[in-house]
């Protein structure tokens, strides 16, 4: 940041009074400009044991599978914005959601919370930001084309929980990963 969004002046990187990090001060106003982590929200859509993915039309990681996810917007709770995502992203309604995970990806300021969902019904498409929308079975889930590590990290944990037939609350750390090539 180098302009204060309030009074338009020049910011300083500097540590506040009574604060124990940087933050971008303004010059001019005094308003400390706080910086802090996206929440990501998203869904495991489930439809008769399999499980839909999106092939991402658009950036980060376009050609690449992943859950529905984006980020949460203002005014809006958690399990709402997951359902937006998931109709943005497939077309696709989704009920019965329940709080599954949440991974801190501390090295990108971001925190993501996926719920399990199941399908209203089988209805999906693709969109402005998924070229392709399929329903996967356990074995044929693309691992070598997943997005994201914590899509991979949620799917495994899920398929797992499945297996032993629980399904307790995770919480998790993503930790700094180089993407394979693609």
């Amino acid at each position: 940041m180098n302009y204060c969004t309030h009074c338009g002046g020049p910011l300083r990187l500097e540590v506040p009074a009574g604060d124990d990090r940087p933050r971008h001060c303004c010059r001019v106003c005094g308003m400390i400009h706080y910086r802090n982590p996206k929440m990501v929200v998203g869904c495991i859509p489930r439809w008769q044991g399999r499980i839909l993915l999106c092939l991402r039309a658009i950036e980060p990681r376009e050609g690449m599978w992943t859950l529905p996810a984006g980020f949460l917007e203002n005014n809006e709770t958690v399990s709402e914005g997951a359902r937006r995502e998931v109709m943005e992203e497939t077309r696709a309604s989704v009920v019965d959601l329940k709080p599954y995970g949440l991974y801190n990806i501390p090295h990108i300021s971001q925190i993501y919370f996926f719920f399990r969902a199941r399908l209203k019904n089988d209805s999906f498409e693709s969109t402005y930001e998924s070229r392709d929308v399929r329903l996967f079975e356990e074995e044929e889930i693309p691992w070598d084309r997943l997005a994201f590590p914590v899509v991979e990290k949620t799917l495994k944990r899920y398929l797992q929980d499945r297996r032993d037939a629980l399904f307790p609350f995770h919480i998790d750390i993503i930790t700094r990963r180089v993407h394979p090539p693609r």
